[in-house]
């Protein structure tokens, strides 16, 4: 008798599984579809007294779509998401080079890059906003006392200062996954093509461009896709180092949409930006699918 018409074997295959699906459809599914009813609903905090969120049709989408705090925001997001995302992937991929090479403490190194990434995020914003304090920070202290700034930097008090500021600090929290992903891409690599590419005669920029690079971007596609799922969601570093501000330079729709449902308690228009959300980072999935699937076929 096969396995087909045997209900033993199906019966515990089902039994691993059903455990991860029963948690999946609590704790992701069910939060999910909760979230889409509620964008249609005046869901407000009286609906948590009176149980009684009524129909709203497509008014929350209007009013949050066609909001100036919305066309302000989205690109505010778009900037902070693709400027955190490329330095972090600049940066990790330069760190993952390095730490390949051998060298004393090397591995000790490797295991304190970690520190950022296991910092609650909290903690690494509350240093950074403390350290780019525009008085009393210790950046502007070395750089006044290198004689290379006078009256000091306005990291976080002007508006265009404010989001590079707060999108370096966002890079610094997040080279330490970027590196580590791609330092486990380039120990994949056979160490024999750079010993053929060097009998061959090509130098470290040309192995770069033609062994390293081609295999490694797999992997960076990895990075780059997770990265903007993570970062266009980034709500702890941008809460706690500028507070969305100043004159909402750092607002984005992560920080609008906890404006909206726990300051202003408009629970249904803040459940738009959080679909909003969830439909960019399905689109960044679907084009990293995508891509990875046109890279098998070649």
């Amino acid at each position: 008798m096969t396995d087909r018409l045997r209900p033993g074997p199906r019966l515990s295959r089902w039994m691993f599984v059903l455990p991860a699906a029963v948690y999946l459809l609590l704790f992701f599914g069910y939060p999910l579809v909760k979230n889409v009813v509620m964008s249609f609903q005046q869901y407000t905090a009286d609906t948590f007294y009176t149980g009684d969120a009524p129909f709203a049709g497509l008014r929350n989408y209007t009013a949050v779509l066609s909001s100036e705090a919305f066309t302000g925001a989205l690109p505010t997001t778009v900037l902070f998401t693709a400027g955190s995302v490329l330095g972090q992937v600049a940066v990790g991929l330069a760190l993952a080079l390095f730490f390949r090479r051998n060298f004393p403490l090397g591995g000790v190194l490797r295991s304190l890059l970690l520190l950022p990434w296991l910092l609650p995020l909290v903690v690494s914003g509350t240093t950074w906003r403390w350290m780019l304090d525009p008085d009393t920070g210790v950046v502007n202290t070395v750089l006044r006392g290198l004689h290379l700034s006078t009256a000091g930097v306005p990291w976080l008090t002007d508006p265009g200062q404010a989001l590079v500021s707060v999108i370096l600090v966002n890079v610094w929290v997040g080279i330490p996954f970027a590196t580590a992903v791609l330092y486990g891409g380039l120990q994949s690599i056979p160490p024999h093509l750079y010993e053929a590419a060097e009998l061959d005669g090509a130098g470290p920029l040309a192995s770069f461009r033609y062994i390293t690079w081609p295999l490694l971007r797999p992997v960076v596609n990895v990075v780059l896709v997770l990265g903007v799922v993570y970062t266009v969601k980034v709500l702890d570093v941008v809460l706690v180092v500028t507070g969305g501000g100043p004159a909402g330079a750092t607002e984005t729709l992560a920080t609008r949409a906890y404006e909206l449902s726990f300051r202003q308690f408009e629970f249904g228009r803040g459940a738009v930006l959080g679909n909003v959300l969830i439909a960019v980072s399905f689109l960044a999935a679907l084009v990293h699918l995508r891509a990875d699937r046109r890279a098998r076929a070649l």
